[in-house]
């Protein structure tokens, strides 16, 4: 059965065929969280949340592809939960250390790296994770969509409810911040390429 049959199913009220939606998504919606919001733990109850609230406007779900619905969807989840921590700000005692393999950073591993290259990627690694939690969540949001997720422009502009001139804005002013705190942390970069005015996050 394909994503569009999947889709019409759902919203006919075919609990089976949303279930198939969430096994193909739940991976990609857990991360798109797990970057906005810097704990697994609340990645996982945002995108359960954004589940949730799928399903129960299944109806209003169109368009041959889900992937964007969904991400908005996920999105406005994670926006309404950082306001809530800035309105009731609590240190969570379950987020684990840096560098814990439950934070998974954004990765940058080359497999034929030798293990001092591995040591500075996943340093590199953390070190973006900690940037991208530091951008205004809509800078956040539209750069993870496009260099983790890959979107394009209008899908971006699809699941951020906002122009395509202001999804590149928010994009290109996330990627200088990144640049910026990235240039300051030389040590992090060995032989890799370091991060020019050109580019995304390096090279």
């Amino acid at each position: 059965m394909d994503e569009a049959e999947l889709i019409e199913r759902s919203r006919r009220g075919d609990l089976g065929a949303f279930n198939a939606l969430v096994v193909a998504y739940q991976d990609r919606v857990y991360n798109l969280c797990l970057r906005m919001l810097g704990s697994p733990q609340a990645a996982e109850d945002a995108s359960q949340e954004a589940f949730l609230s799928a399903y129960r406007n299944v109806a209003q779900m169109r368009g041959p592809s889900v992937r964007s619905w969904l991400f908005r969807i996920a999105s406005n989840t994670c926006i309404d939960e950082l306001r809530r921590r800035r309105r009731q700000p609590q240190l969570s005692l379950e987020r684990p250390a840096p560098g814990g393999d439950s934070e998974r950073p954004l990765e940058v591993a080359d497999p034929a790296a030798g293990p001092e290259q591995l040591a500075l990627r996943g340093e590199l690694g953390e070190a973006l994770q900690g940037e991208l939690l530091r951008l205004p969540p809509d800078q956040r949001l539209a750069v993870v969509l496009c260099d983790v997720e890959g979107l394009s422009y209008d899908e971006i502009a699809a699941s951020m409810g906002s122009s395509i001139g202001t999804v590149k804005s928010r994009i290109s002013r996330g990627r200088a911040r990144l640049r910026e705190a990235l240039r300051a942390r030389p040590e992090l970069f060995g032989d890799l390429v370091r991060p020019t005015e050109g580019s995304g996050y390096a090279g």
